[in-house]
């Protein structure tokens, strides 16, 4: 059973400078919630029962966004506006929160959370990848995939072929609905293994928690993830699955205005 996850969200946001020097990217409005909120809400719908988000020192707003506004609760209540509360509810989650005070990369950022999960399978959401599917959360599909075979499962995309420089890139055999991953490459600048790329949702064993404490420093100086799932494979199988629904950019300034309608035009129906 999979009943924690964490979601990295320390990082710059250099992507979407200037605006990032002020608003955390997961704190970009889609319609009248901010994008963090859709992620926990996608963990929630997959069964996580507790979430650890890795902040960074500016990332406050973070933390208040998920803590009940008293105040303003009390304010609402004095004004006879009770009808507005149901605007502060919040998903039902116990939500976690540690600091990573350097931006070394996510796989540094995975393994600050080594004693919260313990010795348990858990997921990772990257809170600048949406998926919207109408039928199965995208972590959840993940989690299914991980019921049947008690091993690690990626969320695999196919990407177009100049953009997977941008993203890990997997080698693997087709098995059934699943991938058997057999190598990972992370941002190849040329001959990549494949057009499958890994996208922001992750079931990992413990083990990787041993890979991440031996990782070095990678592509762009980081400790990249990607390197201490490519040692996972030495250990266990890895497999892939290609997650069913439409993918979006947080940090693409045109999938973010396209995610931003349809999430608005959703809102304005409910």
């Amino acid at each position: 059973m999979v009943r924690k996850a964490i979601i990295p969200a320390a990082g710059y946001g250099t992507r979407s400078l200037p605006i990032t020097k002020a608003i955390p990217k997961e704190m970009f409005p889609l319609g009248l919630k901010p994008a963090i909120h859709y992620i926990v809400e996608e963990a929630v719908q997959s069964g996580i029962e507790q979430l650890l988000i890795i902040i960074s020192n500016t990332k406050h707003s973070i933390v208040d966004y998920f803590d009940h506004s008293m105040e303003l609760e009390a304010f609402l209540k004095s004004k006879n506006k009770e009808h507005m509360l149901k605007h502060l509810e919040l998903p039902n989650i116990d939500i976690f929160y540690i600091k990573q005070h350097h931006a070394n990369g996510l796989g540094d950022a995975i393994r600050l959370g080594k004693e919260f999960i313990g010795d348990e399978p858990f997921g990772v959401l990257l809170p600048d990848d949406f998926v919207i599917s109408d039928q199965t959360p995208a972590l959840n599909q993940l989690i299914d995939e991980y019921k049947k075979t008690k091993s690690s499962v990626l969320g695999l995309k196919q990407v177009k072929q100049e953009q997977l420089k941008n993203y890990g890139v997997i080698q693997g055999t087709a098995n059934s609905s699943l991938i058997e991953i057999e190598n990972i490459v992370e941002k190849p600048k040329k001959n990549p293994p494949s057009d499958l790329a890994v996208i922001g949702r992750y079931i990992f064993t413990p083990a990787i928690f041993q890979c991440l404490e031996e990782l070095k420093e990678g592509v762009d100086g980081e400790f990249q993830l990607t390197d201490a799932i490519k040692s996972l494979l030495e250990m266990e199988p890895v497999y892939g699955k290609i997650v069913s629904g439409d993918r979006y950019d947080l940090g693409n300034l045109g999938e973010y205005i396209e995610l931003m309608q349809i999430m608005s035009r959703e809102q304005s129906l409910e």
